[in-house]
C-alpha cells in the first residue's frame, strides 16, 4: 500500500469522483470541515504570540484573575465536553480504517478546540473583548459544516444506530451552544455594533491587593486544580511562608459576612417559635453543601468505572478485536455503535484514565466546597457566641450558670465539631448510594455469593462502631490522668529550687511517674482499641473475599472467570471506605446534635437589659447622635463600611438628655437591685453622685460597695427604680471640648485586676490615641516607672496568659493606670489600694487621684477600705448590708451621725498604727516583687527566650541570603529523629514491626496472585478442591498478620513514649539549677504538655499509616511491574514528579500548619480575655472595638485554614492524576503485551493493583508531612535529654560519712569563688570565713552583692570553682549530693507550700512522728490554726498553698526547718512577708529553739541581724566588713552602720 493520502488510494472506487454532485462525496464533506480548524489556527496564533507582549490594554492589576465574561464557567464546560467527543470521532475514524479525512478533521478540530480555550483565556485575562469576533466566526463556521455533514448522513440514510451519525450530531449541538454563549457575551458587554461598550470594574476583592485567596476567582480549570496555588508553594521552598504572603480573606468568606447570614436566619425564625440553628445553617449554607454533595454523587458513581472497564479489557483481551470496516459512508457500520467502541481495549483503557481523572478532580471539588463552608460556618458561629458573651448578664457568670470554662469548651470544642460535621456532611446521603450501587454490580458479576460476601463487611459495621466510640471514652479518661500528672509536674518545676536544698526530687519524682503510670494504663487501652480499629479496616476487605469467593465455590461449582474475579476485587475495594467512614461519619454526627443543643442553650440564655434605660428617654435618642457628630466620628475612621457590625446591630448610645439637675453626674432613685435571683443584693438605693468631684463609697468586706457600681454600670437586673445619667457637660466651656472627652464611656477598675494579652502600653492606652505628655503622667502616678524599667522590653513586654506574669500589685496598678489614662468624664475605681503597700497607695491618692483625675475634673468614685483617706473625699457614701447608712460630706457625717463618726475614728487610729508597722515590711513587700521581677529575667536574656537553638541558626543563614542549604534542611526529612524516636521504643519492637508488616503486604500480593492463578483460563486440569485449601490459608494467615501488625506498632509507640517521659522527667528533675534559672518555666511544660501528647497519641497512628500507604503503593508497582516489565520505563518520569509534588508539599504543609496553630491560640485567648473582662469592657464602652479584635482573629486563623486545606487539596490532585496515569500506562502496557502469551488474569490483577494506588499516593505525601511536624516534638524532647545533669555522686562513699554529721555545726570557709556558670563572671570572690560551732551569724549587703549566692554554696548548687567549705571537717564537695542536702535546713525568701496535706508539707519522706510535727508547728506559732482546721495534720493545702495567706505560708516554711533537726539553718531573708509582730516572736524563737545550733541569717532588714554575735558585710562579690554588730556600729563609716542609717 503506498503511504497515506487524504481520500484513501482505492482509485476504484472513485474517491475522489464528484459526479453526483460535490456535497456528495464524502471526502470532499470531510475536507470542508477542515475549513474552520484552519482558519481559527490562523487568526489566533500571530493574536497570541506577537499582540500579546506589546499591548498595553491590559489593566494593573495585580492578579491575572480578571473578572469573568459571562458565560464563563458554561463556555468551559462545553469545551471540555467538545475536546472528549473529538477524541471519540477520532477513536471511531482510526479503528475504522486508514482513511485520513476520516479521523484528520477531527484531529485538527482537537487542536482548535484547545486554541479556542487559551485564546479565551488570555482575552479575559486583559479585557479585550473585541478579539473574541474571531470565536464567533469560528464557532458559526464550524456549526455550518458539521450541519451539512449532518443532512448528509441523513440523506444517505445513516441513522442513529451509526456511531459516526451520533458523533457529528452531538458536535453540532456542541457548536451550537458555544455559538449562543458568544451571541451572550456581546448582548451583555456591547462589545461590537455598539455606540456605548459596557465598563466594567474587577470585583472589590480583585482591587484589594491584599486578598491572596483566588479560588473564587480563577478559571475553571485552574480552580479543579488549585493550579493558582503553585506559586505559593513553590515559594515556600525558598522563603517559609508568612501571614503576611497569605494576605486576607475574600469578603464573601469573612466571618462578618457570614455572621450576619447565619444571624438573618436565626432571627427571622424568632418571629415564629424559639430559632432552631439546624434549620438557620441550613439556611445560610444550604447551597454549596447541595452543591458538594452533587460533586460528591458524580465522583461515586464515576468510581464504578473503574472495576467495570478492568472487566471489559480483562474479558476482552481473548477475543481478538474485528476487522477493518469499509471507507464509504453507506456502508459504514450497522452494529450498536457504542457497543461497538466499547469492545475495544485501547479506548477502555482511555476511557478508565478519564473517568478516574474525572472523578478524583469531582471528589476534591466536593471536599473542597464542603471545607469552606465548614470554615465558613465556624466564622459565623464564633461571631455569634462573642457577640452573645458581650451581651451575657453579669449575674449569669457570677452564679456560675456559664463559667469560663463553658465558654472556652464551645469556642474551642463545639464550633469545631459542627465545622467536621459539614466536611463529613455529604458523606451521610453519599454512602449508602455508592453502598447499594456496589452490591448490585457485585451481584451482577458474582450472583448470590457476592452477597454472602457484602453482608461480612455490612454485619462487621457496627464493631467498628462500637470500637470506635470506646475509643473516645478512652481518650477522655487518657486526658483527665494527664491533666494531673500536669498539674503535679508544674508544681515540681515552680518549687524545684526547693526541692533541691530539701534533697526531695526522688519523692516527687516518683509521684508524677505514679500518675503517669497510671496515665501508660488508660493509654495501653487507647493503643489496643485504636489496633483494633485498624486491624478491622485491614481485615474486613480480606474476610469478604474470601467468604465471597469460597462459597461461589461451593455453590456454583465452578470458577468465576478472571474477568469477574478482578472487577469483583476492585469493588470490594471501593466498598470497604464508605463503611469504614459511616462509623466516623455517625459518631461526628452524634457529637454535633449535642454540640448544636449546648450552642442552643447558650444562645437563649439571659442577656444584659439594653442600654435605652441608661439614655433616659428613648424618644431624643435618634436625633441626639445625628446632631452629635463626635458620636458617629468615631466608628467611620478607617474601616470601609462593611467592618461597621455595631452600626448594624446596637442601638444608638446613651444620647443627650434635656437638662437634669446641672451638678449630679449618676443619680439612682428608690433602686432595688439583684444578681439574678428575685432577692435583691441592693435594696432602697437612692443617691447621687456628683459632677467632678470625689466620692468615696465606705463600708464593711460584703455590704454591696462593688455591686452599687456594677448597678449604676447597668450589669445588675433592675427589680425597680432608675439609673439617671446625666449629659449636661455641655455648660463646662467649648463644645470642642467636651467632644474630646468621650461621655459615652467610664473609666472601670475592677477589684480582681483583669489584663489583656498585650504589652504593657496596649494595656494601658486600651484603644485610645497614645498621647506621650499623658502616659508619662499616668505611669508616674501609678508608680510603675520602676516596674516597667525591669521589664525586658520595656513597656513593649508582652504581659499575661502568654507573656510575663506580674506580681498583683503590679497587675492592679496597670488597671487603675488604664482607668486614668482612659478620657472619660467619669472614672469608677474598685477598691484600687487592695493589693498595695502604703506608699504606693498614698502616692497613688495624692499625684493620681487628687491631682491627675481632680485637675481634671473628672467625676470619681472611689470604693475604699483605707478610712485614712475620708478626708480628702467631697462627697461619701457609707453602705451596711445592701442599702445606704449614709451619704453627705463628711462635715455632715460629723455633725449628724456621731456614732458612725466615732466608730471611723477608732479605725482609723488602729490603720495609723498599723501603718508605722507596715512600712517596713511594705517597703520591703514592693522591693520583693520588683527582685523577683528582676531575678526572672536576667535569667531570661541570657537564653533571649529561643526556643531551640535551631531556629536561631536557620534565621542566621537565612540572613545571608545563603538560600539554598536553608531550603535543602526545610525539605530534608529528620531521619536521625525519627531513628531515635525508633529506637526508643526499643529495638526487638522495631524489627518485629518491620518483619511482621513485611511478610504481611507478601501475603497479601500473594492471596490475589493466587485467585488470578485459579482464576486463569490455562489451568482447567486441576479442580476447586486443590485451590479453594491454599487460598482459605492465606486469607487466614493474610488477617493473622494484619492483627499483628497494628498491635506491633500501636505498642512500640506506647513504650518509644514511656521511655522519652521516663528520661525526660529524670533529665530535668536532676539539671543544675541554673537550668532552670535559664529556660523559662513555660518551655519546659511544654515539653511535659504538648510535645508529650503528641509522642503518646498521635505519632503511632500516623507511622502505622504511613508504613501501610507506602508498602500498599510498592507492592502495588512491584506487581504491575512484574506483570509487565515495560511499565518501569514509564515510572522513572512518574517517580520523579512524585518526588517534586511531595517535596514541595511537605514544606509548605508544615508552614501552613505552624501558621494554623499559632493564630488560633490568639483567636481562643482572646475570648476567654473577654469573658474574664466583661465588666470592664462594657464600662468603657469598648465592645466595638473588641468585636472588630474578634472578626480580624477568626479571619486571619480561617485564612490559614483555608490555604491548609487548599493545599491539601492541590497535592491530592496532583497525587490522584499521577495515579491515573500509572494505571493508564499500566492498561496500556498490559494491551500491548497481550499478544506475548500474558494470561488476561495476569492483566486483571495488574489492574487492580494499579487501582488502589490512586488512593494511597496522597495518603504516603499527607502521612509523611504530619510526621514531620510531629518528629518535631520528639526533636524538642531529645533536645532537654542532652542537659547536663548535677554530678549526684560525690568522691566520698555514703559509709564514710558519719551517721549524725554534722554533729557541731562548725563552718570553715576558704578562699571560696563562685560563679553560676563557667560562662560568667563569678559571684563571690575569694571569701574567707570561720564560724564557730553554735554561732548566729549575720549577713547583709546591698541588692546583689552575692549574699543569697553564699547560701546557695553550702548546699553545692552553684558552680565553686575555687577554694573549699569545711562542714565539720569533711569538705562539701566531695560528698554525695543527697547526703548534704538531706543533713542541712534552709528557709528561702518565697515561700513554696505543694498541694497535699499539711503532713506531706512538713514531712514527705514520712520518717517524723506526729508529735515532733506538733512541736514544730508550736515553734513557728501555728498550732492553734492548725488545731482548728478539719483533718488537724491532714487537713488540705491547695495548690501553692493558695488557702493560706503569704505570712502562714512562711511560717510553714519555718516549721518544715525545724523538722528536720539539723545543726546548722540557714534563713534567706526568710521574713519578708511577715509582718513586724510574728517576725518579733520568730526570732526570739530561733534564739531559743536553736541555742545549741549555728544559725545563718542573710538579712534584707538590717534590723534583724543586730543582735547577731557575727555579722559579714558583702559588697560586689566580696566579704568586706567582718566582725560583731556591736563592733561593727562603733565604727560611723563602716558599710554596716551606712546600711543601718539608711533602712531604718
Amino acid at each position: 500500500m503506498a503511504g497515506l493520502s487524504f481520500c484513501g488510494n482505492n482509485v476504484t472506487k472513485n474517491a475522489y469522483s464528484v459526479d453526483t454532485g460535490m456535497l456528495n462525496n464524502g471526502c470532499f464533506v470531510d475536507a470542508l470541515n477542515l475549513v474552520p480548524h484552519v482558519f481559527l489556527l490562523f487568526i489566533t496564533f500571530p493574536i497570541l504570540f506577537i499582540g500579546w507582549g506589546s499591548q498595553s490594554s491590559k489593566v494593573q492589576i495585580h492578579h491575572n484573575t480578571w473578572l469573568h465574561f459571562p458565560g464563563h464557567n458554561l463556555r468551559w464546560i462545553l469545551t471540555f465536553t467538545l475536546l472528549f467527543v473529538h477524541v471519540c470521532e477520532i477513536a471511531e475514524g482510526i479503528m475504522d480504517t486508514n482513511h485520513l479525512h476520516l479521523f484528520m478533521p477531527a484531529f485538527m478540530g482537537f487542536i482548535a478546540a484547545t486554541t479556542s480555550v487559551v485564546y479565551y483565556h488570555n482575552i479575559e485575562t486583559s479585557n479585550f473583548p473585541k478579539l473574541l469576533l474571531a470565536l464567533f466566526i469560528y464557532w458559526v463556521l464550524a456549526f455550518i459544516t458539521k450541519s451539512i455533514k449532518l443532512w448528509k448522513f441523513a440523506e444517505y440514510g445513516v441513522g442513529v444506530l451509526h456511531l459516526r451519525f451520533c458523533i457529528t450530531a452531538l458536535l453540532v449541538v456542541l457548536y451550537g451552544l458555544l455559538m449562543a454563549v458568544e451571541i451572550n457575551v456581546i448582548r451583555v458587554r456591547r462589545y461590537v455594533f455598539f455606540a456605548n461598550p459596557q465598563k466594567v470594574k474587577p470585583p472589590e476583592d480583585l482591587q484589594d491587593l491584599g486578598v491572596r485567596f483566588l479560588q473564587p476567582f480563577v478559571n475553571l480549570l485552574s480552580k479543579a486544580t488549585y493550579w493558582w496555588m503553585n506559586p505559593l508553594i513553590i515559594g515556600a521552598h525558598k522563603r517559609p511562608i508568612e501571614l503576611k504572603k497569605i494576605g486576607k480573606l475574600p469578603i464573601a468568606m469573612r466571618a462578618l459576612t457570614n455572621y450576619l447570614k447565619l444571624k438573618d436566619a436565626y432571627e427571622d425564625q424568632r418571629v415564629k417559635k424559639a430559632p432552631s440553628i439546624w434549620r438557620s445553617m441550613y439556611r445560610a449554607f444550604g447551597r454549596p453543601i447541595l452543591l458538594s454533595s452533587t460533586f460528591r454523587y458524580l465522583a461515586d458513581l464515576l468510581g464504578f468505572a473503574g472495576p467495570l472497564c478492568i472487566y471489559g479489557i480483562v474479558e476482552h483481551l481473548n477475543k481478538k478485536p474485528l476487522t477493518g470496516l469499509h471507507n464509504n459512508i453507506t456502508a459504514s457500520s450497522t452494529l450498536d455503535p457504542v457497543f461497538f467502541l466499547l469492545q475495544n481495549t485501547s479506548v477502555l483503557a482511555v476511557l478508565l484514565f478519564l473517568a478516574l481523572v474525572l472523578q478524583r478532580t469531582f471528589l476534591q471539588a466536593s471536599y473542597y466546597v464542603t471545607i469552606e463552608t465548614g470554615i465558613n460556618l465556624r466564622g459565623a458561629l464564633l461571631a455569634m457566641i462573642y457577640n452573645k458573651i458581650l451581651r451575657l448578664s453579669t449575674s449569669n457568670m457570677s452564679m456560675g450558670e456559664m463559667t469560663l470554662g463553658q465558654i472556652n469548651n464551645l469556642v474551642a470544642i463545639e464550633t469545631n465539631q459542627l465545622m467536621w460535621f459539614l466536611f463529613l456532611c455529604p458523606n451521610l446521603w453519599a454512602m449508602p448510594v455508592q453502598i447499594v450501587m456496589g452490591v448490585i454490580l457485585l451481584y451482577y458479576l458474582l450472583g448470590t455469593s457476592a452477597l454472602i460476601g457484602a453482608s461480612v463487611i455490612v454485619l462487621l459495621a457496627p464493631v467498628q462502631y462500637l470500637i470506635a466510640t470506646k475509643l473516645a471514652d478512652t481518650q477522655k479518661s487518657t486526658l483527665d490522668q494527664s491533666t494531673e500528672r500536669l498539674k503535679k509536674t508544674t508544681e515540681i518545676l515552680k518549687g524545684i529550687k526547693l526541692l533541691k536544698l530539701y534533697a526531695w526530687e526522688n519523692i516527687f519524682c516518683d509521684s508524677v511517674e505514679d500518675t503517669r503510670g497510671k496515665e501508660l494504663t488508660s493509654l495501653r487501652t487507647f493503643a489496643l482499641y485504636t489496633s483494633m480499629s485498624i486491624f478491622m479496616n485491614a481485615a474486613i476487605p480480606i474476610a469478604a473475599v474470601l467468604v465471597t469467593f469460597v462459597s461461589h465455590a461451593l455453590i456454583n461449582k465452578s470458577k468465576p472467570s478472571s474477568s469477574e474475579a478482578f472487577a469483583a476485587l476492585a469493588l470490594f475495594h471501593i466498598l470497604v471506605t464508605p463503611l469504614f467512614l459511616l462509623s466516623t461519619v455517625v459518631r461526628f454526627a452524634v457529637k454535633a446534635m449535642v454540640s448544636v443543643q449546648k450552642l442552643g442553650e447558650f444562645l437563649q440564655s439571659d442577656e444584659i437589659g439594653d442600654d435605652s434605660w441608661r439614655n433616659g428617654d428613648m424618644s431624643v435618642s435618634l436625633e441626639a447622635c445625628k446632631k452629635h457628630p463626635g458620636a458617629t466620628k468615631a466608628i467611620n475612621r478607617k474601616q470601609p463600611l462593611l467592618y461597621q457590625m455595631d452600626s448594624y446591630e446596637q442601638p444608638a448610645r446613651r444620647p443627650l438628655r434635656p437638662n437634669e439637675t446641672e451638678d449630679v453626674a449618676v443619680k439612682v432613685n428608690s433602686g432595688f437591685f439583684t444578681w439574678g435571683s428575685n432577692l435583691s443584693t441592693l435594696s432602697d438605693i437612692n443617691i447621687c453622685i456628683p459632677t467632678g468631684q470625689l466620692t468615696m463609697i465606705v463600708g464593711q468586706v460584703g455590704c454591696g460597695k462593688s455591686s452599687l457600681l456594677l448597678a449604676m454600670l447597668g450589669e445588675m437586673q433592675t427589680l425597680s427604680g432608675k439609673v439617671y445619667w446625666s449629659n449636661c457637660f455641655e455648660t463646662d466651656g467649648s463644645f470642642e471640648e467636651t467632644r474630646s472627652k468621650n461621655r459615652y464611656s467610664v473609666g472601670y477598675a475592677t477589684q480582681k485586676s483583669w489584663l489583656l494579652n498585650a504589652t504593657v502600653e496596649d494595656n494601658i492606652t486600651f484603644g485610645s490615641p497614645f498621647n506621650k505628655q499623658r502616659y508619662k503622667t499616668v505611669i508616674d502616678a501609678c508608680s510603675l516607672q520602676p516596674d516597667v524599667d525591669l521589664l525586658p522590653f520595656g513597656d513593649q513586654t508582652e504581659i499575661g496568659e502568654r507573656g510575663i506574669n506580674l506580681s498583683g500589685g503590679q497587675r492592679q496598678r496597670i488597671c487603675v493606670a488604664r482607668a486614668l489614662y482612659q478620657n472619660t468624664n467619669i472614672v469608677f475605681l474598685d477598691d484600687p489600694f487592695s493589693a498595695l503597700d502604703i506608699h504606693l497607695s498614698d502616692h497613688l491618692m495624692q499625684e493620681g487621684i487628687l491631682k491627675f483625675l481632680q485637675d481634671d475634673k473628672r467625676t470619681v468614685v472611689l470604693v475604699t477600705h483605707k478610712l485614712q483617706y475620708l478626708i480628702h473625699a467631697d462627697w461619701i457614701i457609707a453602705m451596711k448590708d445592701g442599702s445606704v447608712l449614709r451619704e453627705g460630706t463628711l462635715k455632715d457625717i460629723q455633725t449628724h451621725d456621731v456614732e458612725l463618726y466615732e466608730h471611723w475614728k477608732t479605725l482609723m487610729n488602729r490603720q495609723d498604727q498599723e501603718l508605722e508597722k507596715d512600712t517596713e515590711i511594705d517597703n520591703c513587700q514592693t522591693a520583693l516583687e520588683r527582685k523577683t521581677l528582676r531575678r526572672a529575667f536576667y535569667s531570661r536574656e541570657a537564653k533571649n527566650q529561643v526556643d531551640d537553638d535551631e531556629e536561631e541558626e536557620e534565621e542566621e543563614e537565612e540572613d545571608d541570603d545563603n538560600m539554598s542549604t536553608t531550603t535543602s534542611r526545610r525539605s530534608k526529612i529528620p531521619w536521625r529523629v525519627c531513628w531515635q524516636y525508633l529506637s526508643s521504643g526499643g529495638f526487638l519492637m522495631v524489627f518485629l514491626m518491620v518483619f511482621s508488616k513485611l511478610l504481611k503486604h507478601s501475603v497479601m500480593v500473594a492471596i490475589d496472585y493466587w485467585l488470578a492463578e485459579w482464576t486463569a483460563k490455562g489451568n482447567a486440569g486441576l479442580p476447586d478442591s486443590y485451590y479453594v485449601p491454599v487460598f482459605i490459608i492465606l486469607c487466614g494467615a493474610g488477617i493473622a498478620l494484619c492483627l499483628i501488625t497494628s498491635l506491633t506498632v500501636e505498642f512500640l509507640g506506647l513504650s518509644a513514649a514511656t521511655n522519652l517521659h521516663h528520661n525526660l522527667l529524670n533529665k530535668i528533675i536532676h539539671a543544675p539549677i541554673r537550668f532552670f534559672d535559664v529556660t523559662p518555666l513555660g518551655q519546659i511544660l511544654n515539653r511535659f504538655s504538648a510535645d508529650t501528647n503528641i509522642i503518646d497519641q498521635h505519632i503511632p497512628p500516623t507511622l502505622e499509616s504511613l508504613t501501610r500507604s507506602t508498602l500498599l503503593c510498592l507492592s502495588a508497582i512491584g506487581v504491575i511491574a512484574f506483570v509487565t516489565p515495560s511499565f518501569l520505563i514509564a515510572l522513572i518520569p512518574l517517580a520523579v514528579s512524585f518526588y517534586f509534588i511531595q517535596k514541595y508539599f511537605r514544606v509548605a504543609s508544615k508552614d501552613l500548619q505552624d501558621l494554623d496553630d499559632s493564630t488560633q491560640l490568639p483567636l481562643l485567648c482572646h475570648f476567654s480575655e473577654t469573658a474574664e473582662g466583661l465588666t470592664t469592657i462594657r464600662a468603657f464602652r469598648h465592645e466595638s472595638r473588641f468585636k472588630q479584635k474578634m472578626l480580624e482573629l477568626t479571619d486571619t486563623n480561617n485564612t490559614a485554614y483555608l490555604f491548609l486545606s487548599a493545599a491539601n487539596r492541590w497535592l491530592e490532585v496532583r497525587t490522584d492524576y499521577l495515579g491515573a496515569v500509572i494505571v493508564l500506562t499500566a492498561a496500556v502496557a498490559s494491551i500491548w503485551s497481550s499478544g506475548k502469551n500474558l494470561p488476561s488474569s495476569m492483566v486483571g490483577l495488574g489492574l487492580t493493583y494499579a487501582l488502589t494506588v490512586t488512593n494511597y499516593l496522597n495518603w504516603v505525601v499527607r502521612n509523611l508531612a504530619d510526621l514531620e511536624v510531629q518528629m518535631a516534638a520528639v526533636k524538642k524532647v531529645n533536645s532537654f535529654l542532652s542537659t547536663e545533669s548535677e554530678n549526684y555522686e560525690g568522691s566520698l562513699d555514703t559509709s564514710q560519712v558519719p551517721e549524725d554529721w554534722p554533729q557541731h555545726g562548725e563552718i570553715k570557709i576558704q578562699d571560696l569563688c563562685v560563679r553560676y556558670d563557667p560562662l560568667l563572671k563569678p559571684v563571690l570572690k575569694h571569701v574567707n570565713v570561720y564560724i564557730n560551732p553554735g554561732q548566729k551569724v549575720g549577713i547583709c549587703g546591698r541588692t546583689g552583692s552575692g549574699k543569697s549566692s553564699l547560701s546557695l554554696a553550702f548546699f553545692n548548687m552553684v558552680d565553686v570553682f575555687e577554694g573549699q567549705i569545711i562542714i565539720d571537717g569533711i569538705d562539701i564537695c566531695k560528698l554525695p549530693l543527697q547526703t548534704l542536702r538531706s543533713r542541712l535546713s534552709i528557709i528561702l525568701q518565697d515561700p513554696v507550700l505543694f498541694s497535699g496535706s499539711i503532713r506531706f508539707n512538713l514531712d514527705p519522706e514520712r520518717t517524723c512522728t506526729d508529735d515532733r510535727l506538733w512541736e514544730a508547728l508550736e515553734i513557728a506559732q501555728l498550732k492553734n490554726m492548725v488545731k482548728a482546721l478539719s483533718g488537724g495534720l491532714d487537713a488540705v493545702v491547695t495548690e501553692g498553698g493558695e488557702n493560706f495567706s503569704v505570712g502562714q505560708r512562711q511560717l510553714f516554711c519555718l516549721a518544715r526547718a525545724f523538722v528536720r533537726k539539723s545543726s546548722i539553718l540557714i534563713m534567706d531573708e526568710a521574713t519578708a512577708s511577715i509582718d513586724m509582730a510574728t517576725e518579733n516572736v520568730l526570732q526570739k524563737v530561733v534564739m531559743t529553739a536553736f541555742a545549741d545550733r549555728t544559725v545563718v541569717t542573710i538579712a534584707h532588714l538590717v534590723s534583724s541581724i543586730l543582735e547577731a554575735e557575727q555579722v559579714l558585710v558583702f559588697s560586689a562579690g566580696q566579704l568586706v566588713e567582718c566582725d560583731s554588730a556591736v563592733n561593727l556600729l562603733a565604727q560611723q563609716d563602716s558599710l554596716f552602720s551606712v546600711l543601718v542609717r539608711t533602712h531604718k
